[in-house]
């Protein structure tokens, strides 16, 4: 009989579908893949080569907790310039993905019944993990009338001195939205004045459109309260090399440290070795994978908002889109199941990522022009058959 905190344990949607989407292929099925946020391009040469010399020189024991003293001296140093903060090595933890850094610091800061604000549409392991620590989860909307952001004088009525934690996400899965600079200056008003933490999801920092990507962490106040979960996953097309970091306070750092030495140990060497080269190397391969990005990003949304039916913003960042399909008259999860298992196409339900997802679809274009424009007709002709009867 399993533990009863299971209970309360989510899990990421996507997975399923990708499962489901695999197991078709294996009958003979042709599917169409916008589900995954995986980016379809190979982990830029000069990073695998490094990877490939750090394994052929010793770095397969294993390391400190916290990570590799070069490597993280790399990326606080890397933040520091990016970011315009004041961070060292010491307030680095170097973990295998990005979700270690929702998961560790969640634990080391938050109590059960402590209330913890997310974004709802928003990452699903944030939700999950509140609840598998017994805390109380507090949905913070993001409509698509502020563009996936949310109203400030939603958050100032949510937020209180029960508020432990709030976590943001900008550029945002699964909207793409953006959070702008006035958002964040509200925040950081709010966390000061009620005295929580704030963990900020920077993961998709690179992958922005229009203007440039900003971090509430260089609010007045607020480098002292705030988590940055950073990581390689996304800008340089390294989800299997399982590399993330989290930036933070010190003592933080050593508690998210201890956790990670009684769960995993370390984060492999080599990896780390092979991370700090995508930051210090060339970054050709990655700025060009965001360029495509955005054409990709164009040719979607354009064919989106050509279907009779179906809406669609143009998010600023990341690499998703989130459709707006309420007027088919079928819940998200009835889209996605159809759309799928009749058409070929694999896409999420916005329900996957919280209830105030209902009504839309999120689609990934992590995936070639020539495939996204195959999806465009399937989905289509399901639009079109929905709406004829």
């Amino acid at each position: 009989m399993l533990a009863k905190r299971m209970q309360n344990l989510g899990t990421e949607t996507a997975f399923a579908v990708l499962a489901r989407a695999k197991a078709l292929e294996a009958e003979g099925r042709d599917i169409v893949h916008l589900e995954i946020g995986e980016p379809d391009f190979d982990t830029p040469k000069n990073v695998i080569e490094k990877g490939v010399w750090a394994m052929q020189n010793g770095f397969t024991h294993y390391g400190p907790s916290a990570g590799l003293p070069d490597v993280r001296a790399t990326f606080a140093k890397h933040i520091a310039e990016d970011r315009g903060i004041d961070v060292s090595a010491e307030n680095v933890v170097v973990v295998p993905g990005g979700k270690p850094i929702v998961f560790f610091p969640l634990m080391a800061l938050v109590d059960p019944g402590d209330e913890v604000i997310y974004p709802n549409p928003g990452f699903p392991i944030y939700e999950s993990m509140i609840k598998f620590l017994e805390a109380k989860p507090v949905p913070l909307p993001l409509t698509e009338d502020k563009d996936f952001s949310f109203d400030i004088e939603d958050l100032r009525k949510l937020a209180s001195d029960k508020t432990k934690l709030l976590i943001i996400n900008s550029p945002q899965n699964p909207t793409g939205g953006v959070l702008s600079a006035s958002d964040l200056d509200a925040i950081a008003e709010l966390a000061v004045k009620h005295d929580f933490w704030v963990l900020s999801d920077e993961i998709y920092s690179k992958i922005v459109y229009e203007g440039t990507h900003e971090s509430i962490s260089t609010r007045p106040g607020m480098l002292e309260r705030t988590i940055i979960l950073e990581g390689h996953s996304k800008t340089y097309a390294m989800t299997g090399w399982r590399l993330g970091y989290g930036i933070m306070p010190a003592a933080l750092a050593d508690a998210v440290a201890k956790l990670q030495t009684n769960c995993t140990s370390c984060t492999a060497a080599f990896t780390q070795v092979a991370g700090a080269e995508a930051l210090t190397g060339p970054q050709d391969e990655a700025v060009a994978m965001v360029a495509e990005f955005k054409v990709r990003r164009e040719l979607l949304v354009d064919g989106l908002n050509a279907i009779e039916g179906v809406s669609c913003k143009r998010p600023r960042g990341a690499f998703y889109v989130f459709a707006n399909i309420s007027k088919l008259g079928l819940t998200s999860k009835e889209v996605e199941t159809m759309l799928l298992e009749e058409f070929g196409v694999a896409a999420l339900a916005g329900t996957s990522f919280g209830s105030y997802g209902e009504g839309f679809l999120r689609f990934s274009y992590a995936n070639s022009q020539e495939n996204i424009k195959k999806a465009l007709k399937r989905f289509g002709e399901f639009v079109a058959s929905v709406r004829n009867g």
